[in-house]
């Protein structure tokens, strides 16, 4: 009862995050963005069909008129018409989905498996080699920026050893997609019987997936070795190490007294990695909704980036909702 209560009272959470983020997303990208008329003028034109342009994408009106049918649009579930390409955004957003899912499922499986792991292990031997090497890693993942560290991979592996494919988006050129199922390439590749196929989407997959996973895990190993530590310290702790358990105890009961936090930074980087990691998928060519929403901004397309900026913020309160829904299994003093 308490945990559907929970549920429910997030779920009404959604509604005005949403029109907040809306609403400030709408003003900010008519005072920052510039004119979207440029995409469609050829050199040399006038004024006159500049403001004909303008009222055919409506934006002769004034800007309360425009708020107003765009927030009538939005409560019908029509986001707009993308200025560039003349296409629902809803659809764009949909279309690209599958590649922005797949990117950040096998990145965040990654990230958290060796970020855990990698935090336990610093702080179970404290000082040692293990714990200054992850303390490099975590330093770096939080230091480098995923464009330079995106590049410099691109260099290593595919101009200097040539072991792994370019930056051409999801498949080597020339090669057809697999039927879509799922819309996850490595999957539907499997589900069409095609080996070759699955071992192209895998390679094409590898560079894109360690950038984004190394800069993800980065706060994972700090947050997780913290909180470790702080837990190894309890009264509990030592005792169980007075009576003889070994290293095996931390796996046990330290770690899942330490999840809290853990899993709330899980949660944060869930919505980042979801919400499309715009610099990584423009290193790669990545045809996910981190690339749809830069060329909104360069574009100065409004409803397309006011279409992603929406679908990001229900993004980040549904990971915090599975959050809050995991502190009740993980830890069970959260239920009184």
């Amino acid at each position: 009862m308490r945990l559907a209560r929970r549920v429910g009272v997030r779920v009404l959470w959604v509604v005005p995050v949403a029109w907040g983020v809306v609403t400030l997303t709408f003003f900010i990208s008519r005072v920052v963005s510039g004119n979207p008329t440029a995409l469609f003028m050829p050199p040399g034109a006038g004024p006159k069909l500049r403001a004909t342009i303008m009222a055919q994408l409506g934006l002769n009106r004034s800007i309360p008129v425009q708020y107003y049918e765009y927030m009538k649009q939005l409560v019908h579930g029509n986001l707009g018409t993308s200025i560039a390409t003349n296409q629902s955004v809803a659809s764009e957003l949909w279309q690209r989905f599958p590649a922005t899912a797949e990117l950040a499922v096998a990145s965040l499986l990654l990230a958290i498996v060796f970020g855990v792991v990698i935090g336990v292990a610093a702080a179970a031997r404290r000082d040692s080699w293990v714990d200054h090497g992850a303390r490099i890693i975590s330093l770096g993942g939080l230091s480098l920026s995923q464009f330079w560290f995106g590049l410099v991979l691109i260099w290593i592996f595919t101009v200097h050893w040539h072991l792994l494919p370019g930056p051409i988006g999801r498949l080597p050129v020339g090669v057809s997609s697999p039927p879509k199922v799922t819309g996850f390439y490595l999957i539907d590749s499997l589900l069409a019987g095609n080996g070759s196929l699955f071992i192209d989407s895998l390679r094409q997959l590898v560079l894109p997936v360690i950038t984004l996973a190394f800069v993800a895990m980065a706060p994972i190993i700090r947050i997780t070795r913290s909180s470790v530590i702080e837990t190894l310290q309890s009264d509990y702790i030592r005792t169980a190490r007075a009576m003889g358990h070994g290293r095996m105890m931390v796996w046990r009961y330290a770690l899942r007294n330490a999840m809290l936090p853990v899993v709330t930074l899980a949660g944060t980087v869930v919505g980042f990695v979801l919400s499309g990691a715009i610099l990584v998928e423009v290193v790669f060519d990545w045809p996910g909704i981190g690339q749809f929403a830069l060329q909104a901004i360069q574009a100065a397309d409004f409803p397309a980036l006011q279409g992603f900026v929406l679908y990001a913020a229900v993004i980040y309160v549904l990971s915090f909702l599975v959050v809050d829904m995991l502190y009740f299994v993980v830890d069970p003093r959260t239920r009184t």
